[in-house]
């Protein structure tokens, strides 16, 4: 019988060490005041998630399409959040197409782009990538990128690594503390979905709070995830976390027959039975300024063959409603 796993796989930092010197936090927040930016331009960014390209059968046309779109934003910068692309020849197609957007591109890791026995080295070198976690400014805004794909130094899970561990989670807390500026966070599994989101999340969104609050002000504002293929926002304790829709599909499991495309198409892609295939790509297009707004752009398709209503499928299986729509969000931060 075929599952979530196998279908994809086709294609000790305490609490007490989360703690932030107040010295440090009293450090950064006067260095905000001091700070020089350009408030009345922001920053401006494309954003698409689990592509999934190996698995798809149009994975160009929902590259090129994306691409096309941010040529005309004209965005700062492009990120995808994981499940991109294993690091194959076959897969060149795919980076062709990502590069004909000149601008400023970044990754991250999914727990499927190292399918087939890849490694992350192996991985960020087909991107042209150079590390699994990192950070970088932009007009007076601080962005990071995590790697949510390290084994879990307490627990045995399940599946896919999904925890982040005491090196990163000591690198990140550094990287927080140097910085005066507000900060978006990046990461593939979702910080507070506890169905298979990071298995460590709340000890990193507690690093967050702590963060803020020894600071004195919001200095993480914003995460944003992938990996769960829905579409929702939580606000928790004044930080915006955001789940980027997948670009392509939901799973919706192996007792799942979908009847959306011909018999004829799943005999050469029978593993999309298993799948609600979304019509066309989705993607956002993310809007921050200097005077405490969040601007999110979603973009929304249907369900190809067949409408959610008809698909004989439970839609709050994984409690949030399955959709095929990444929303339009106006937050304060």
């Amino acid at each position: 019988m075929i599952n979530r796993k196998s279908f994809l796989k086709i294609g000790g930092l305490g609490i007490s060490g989360l703690f932030v010197n107040k010295a440090i936090g009293a450090s950064c927040a006067k260095n905000m005041e001091t700070n020089i930016i350009d408030k009345n331009r922001g920053v401006k960014f494309g954003v698409i998630s689990d592509l999934h390209y190996d698995l798809m059968h149009d994975s160009d046309r929902r590259a090129q399409l994306f691409i096309d779109a941010m040529i005309k934003e004209d965005p700062d910068f492009i990120i995808q959040l994981g499940d991109f692309c294993v690091p194959k020849p076959k897969n060149k197609p795919l980076l062709d197409i990502w590069r004909k957007f000149e601008g400023e591109k970044h990754y991250v890791l999914g727990n499927h782009d190292t399918d087939g026995g890849f490694s992350k080295e192996q991985a960020l070198a087909f991107w042209g990538a150079e590390d699994p976690y990192y950070s970088f400014d932009k007009n007076g805004l601080h962005f990071v990128i995590l790697d949510g794909n390290e084994k879990s130094e307490t627990k045995k899970i399940e599946g896919y690594p999904r925890a982040i561990n005491k090196n990163q989670l000591n690198w990140l807390k550094k990287d927080l503390q140097n910085t005066s500026l507000r900060t978006i966070i990046f990461c593939h599994q979702g910080l507070e979905n506890t169905l298979g989101g990071l298995e460590n999340g709340m000890e990193v969104r507690y690093l967050f709070e702590q963060i803020n609050q020894e600071a004195g002000f919001n200095k993480v504002i914003l995460i944003l995830t992938g990996h769960h293929h829905m579409n929702y926002h939580n606000e928790i304790n004044g930080i915006h976390y955001v789940q980027i829709n997948s670009s392509s599909y939901y799973w919706a499991g192996e007792e799942f027959n979908s009847t959306a495309f011909s018999d004829e198409f799943y005999k050469k892609h029978g593993i999309l039975r298993y799948t609600l295939v979304y019509e066309d790509p989705i993607w956002a297009v993310v809007n921050i300024d200097h005077k405490k707004n969040i601007h999110i752009q979603g973009t929304k398709t249907k369900m190809a063959g067949v409408p959610l209503a008809d698909a004989e499928i439970d839609v709050y299986k994984d409690v949030y409603p399955i959709t095929s729509e990444i929303d339009s969000r106006k937050l304060k931060y």
